[in-house]
Order: C-alpha cells, then sequence, then structure tokens
C-alpha cells in the first residue's frame, strides 16, 4: 500500500501547524513548504522539527521553478494550498504582491503538478475565503451563493477558486476548493482582529495595556476553531469526488460580541455605550474606558455580514461544525494569552533584575 505524502504550502501558519499535527497523526509523511528569510518564523511548528516523517523544504509561492522542483522531489499524494497574504487590510496596502501569492501562485501549483505528471495521482487542497461572498447578496452564504468580492486579498482568492475549477474541469484533475470563514484559535496572527482582542483583554487585565482601540465593533462574522477545520480539509480530499465545500459553524457572532466574551474570561465585565465611532467599551466595575472605536481600523470597503451555511459539509463529509463553541473557542485564546501575558512580565522581571546586578558588578 502506497504510503500518504502530504505537501503543505504555508505551514508555517496557524492552519499548517495543526494540520501537520493532524496528517501526522493519521500516518502520513508531511512535507512543508518554507521561504527563505533572515527570519525565523516557525515557532508555531518548532515542536514539530525533529519528528519522523516531518521535513521541510525551501521553496517560494512566487517562484514556479521552485515549486516545480519540490513537488517532483516531494512526489505528494496530497497537496494542502495554505499560503498566502491573508490579511485583507494588507491587501489594500499591497495589492500586487497579494495577487503574484494569491491568486497566480495557485496556478503556479496545479503547474507543478502537471508538469511532474502527477494528474492523476496527487489530490490538491485549495484554501478559498468567505472573502468571496464580501458585498453578500444572501445570508447565510453556501456553495450557490454568488460572490462580490470586496477587497484585492478577495478578487485574489477569486482567481483561486475559478483555476481550481478550471484545471479540475480541463484536465479531469481532482482538485478542490475548501470555502473558510473565520477560523481562529490561540495561534492565529496577532494583527488579526481576534488575537488582537484576546492579547489586550489578557494585557489589560494583567496592567499592561491601557485601552484596546478596534473598528466596526457591529461587523458580523462565523468564527470557528482552526483545529477543528483542518480536518474538514482533509475530509475534502478523501471524497470519493472532487467538490467545493464551505467550511464554517453556522453560528454569526459581532466583534462586540468577541470583545465582551474576551474581557469576561480575563475578569473584566464591560458595557458599551454610543453608537458608530463614539462607541466605548467601559468596565462596569471601575467606569474606565477600556475599548474605544478608531476610524484608522476601518477598511476603504468592508464586509460586514459573513455566515456561512455548512450543511454540505456535515451531510457528504460527516463533518461537525459544532465541536468547539464560540465561547469555548475565546476562553481557549484568552486562557492562551492571559498565560502568555504572565510569563511576558516573569521574563521583563528577569531582564531587569539581570542588568541591575551586572551593573552594580554582581554578576561577571
Amino acid at each position: 500500500m502506497k504510503k500518504n505524502v502530504a505537501l503543505i504550502t504555508g505551514v508555517t501558519g496557524q492552519d499548517g501547524s495543526y494540520l501537520s499535527e493532524f496528517l501526522l497523526s493519521k500516518g502520513y509523511e508531511v512535507h512543508g513548504l518554507i521561504r527563505r528569510s533572515s527570519v525565523d518564523f516557525r515557532e508555531r511548528i518548532a515542536h514539530l522539527e525533529g519528528t519522523p516523517h516531518f521535513h521541510l523544504h525551501y521553496a517560494d509561492m512566487n517562484d514556479s521553478m521552485s515549486l516545480v522542483k519540490l513537488v517532483g522531489l516531494v512526489q505528494p499524494t496530497e497537496i494542502y494550498n495554505l499560503a498566502a497574504q491573508s490579511h485583507v487590510q494588507v491587501s489594500f496596502d499591497a495589492p500586487e504582491f497579494t495577487a503574484d501569492v494569491d491568486a497566480v501562485g495557485v496556478l503556479r501549483i496545479l503547474e507543478a503538478v502537471r508538469t511532474n505528471h502527477l494528474e492523476g495521482t496527487c489530490r490538491i487542497y485549495q484554501a478559498s475565503t468567505s472573502e468571496l461572498y464580501g458585498k453578500v447578496e444572501e445570508v447565510p452564504q453556501n456553495e450557490q451563493t454568488p460572490f462580490h468580492p470586496y477587497s484585492p486579498y478577495a478578487v485574489a482568492k477569486l482567481y483561486g477558486y475559478w483555476i481550481i475549477k478550471e484545471y479540475r474541469e480541463a484536465y479531469n484533475m481532482f482538485c478542490c476548493s475548501g470555502i473558510l470563514f473565520n477560523h481562529e484559535s490561540e495561534r492565529r496572527g496577532e494583527t488579526f482582529v481576534t488575537r488582537k482582542i484576546t492579547l489586550a483583554a489578557a494585557r489589560i487585565a494583567q496592567g499592561k495595556q491601557e485601552k484596546l482601540y478596534l473598528g466596526n465593533l457591529s461587523s458580523l462574522r462565523d468564527w470557528g476553531y482552526a483545529k477543528d477545520y483542518v480536518e474538514c480539509m482533509w475530509l475534502i480530499l478523501q471524497n470519493e469526488k472532487p467538490e467545493d465545500f464551505v467550511i464554517a459553524t453556522g453560528v454569526q457572532h459581532s466583534v462586540r460580541e468577541f470583545c465582551y466574551l474576551a474581557f469576561k474570561h480575563a475578569g473584566i465585565e464591560l458595557e458599551f455605550q454610543g453608537e458608530g465611532e463614539n462607541e466605548k467599551g467601559i468596565d462596569k466595575k471601575t467606569g474606565k474606558v477600556l475599548v474605544e472605536v478608531s476610524p484608522d481600523f476601518y477598511r476603504p470597503t468592508d464586509v460586514v455580514n459573513l455566515w456561512g451555511d455548512p450543511s454540505k459539509a456535515k451531510r457528504e463529509l460527516g463533518w461537525n461544525p459544532a465541536k468547539t463553541s464560540f465561547e469555548e473557542l475565546v476562553a481557549i485564546m484568552v486562557k492562551h494569552d492571559m498565560e502568555k501575558v504572565a510569563a511576558e512580565h516573569v521574563a521583563s522581571v528577569m531582564r531587569t533584575n539581570l542588568a541591575e546586578y551586572l551593573e552594580k558588578g554582581v554578576v561577571k
């Protein structure tokens, strides 16, 4: 029996790290793509390095030749293309880079498979996004909902979605898109709004930050746990036929709700007063303003109502979108960040004490 061999682009990211763990637990040989850089971004997968059957390779989504060589070397039975410039706000500042990685990068992966004549043996998963729906035309959104991308990121991802569909039909390749709605975890990047909130709640609760500034508190999202979502990615490639699936929880919450719950888990009960840019989150116990709205965090075009319908994935793949509830997700993230902030404080005190000892000549 041929061994399952997975190649993961974006292996150093939140999803890539959880997917690596999941596939290794399934007995896969896992290969990850990393970019050459003078700065190391491997903290999410550092615990996997040295593990049998886990291998890292240098390549780049901007360089088709490196992808062709890597696919030829690894001979994967499954490819999970998770690599992307995935921050919506950044896509307005770097639209060309976003298009090159998120759109043309998908084409490069497909062509690397074809160049190595693996069309009949390699299955491909493309990480698509709920941002495709953008200026939503119906709620909740499913596989038949029309797309209306509303950012350079979403437009680039739309190309990725359609080129996957085209190669599936033109070359009979087993390639699929998972239309992922917002999925978070304690490994989420700190610039994303959910992690920004949980870290701020932890820092404010421990006296390390005064206030949190956010954008539109009324924006609605369907938030799930990334650790649960990678299982659905795998299930999509185990399906009998290649199809696209919405990956979501089917439950919707506002940024305001996420914020309230995060602070509550950190021991602070907020009360929101005012509207729009004048809305504030106030500590009910002290009356202190802890959350404010800043126009700096509003996007040129803002998606305000994303809500996924995971019925197809539940029905056809047997996936459970309710494995981790919204409340449990927020609790997991806040617990992690409370511990992180506390540990940073201890490390800071130790560094300060050591510096003082060195200055006094106590330690040589």
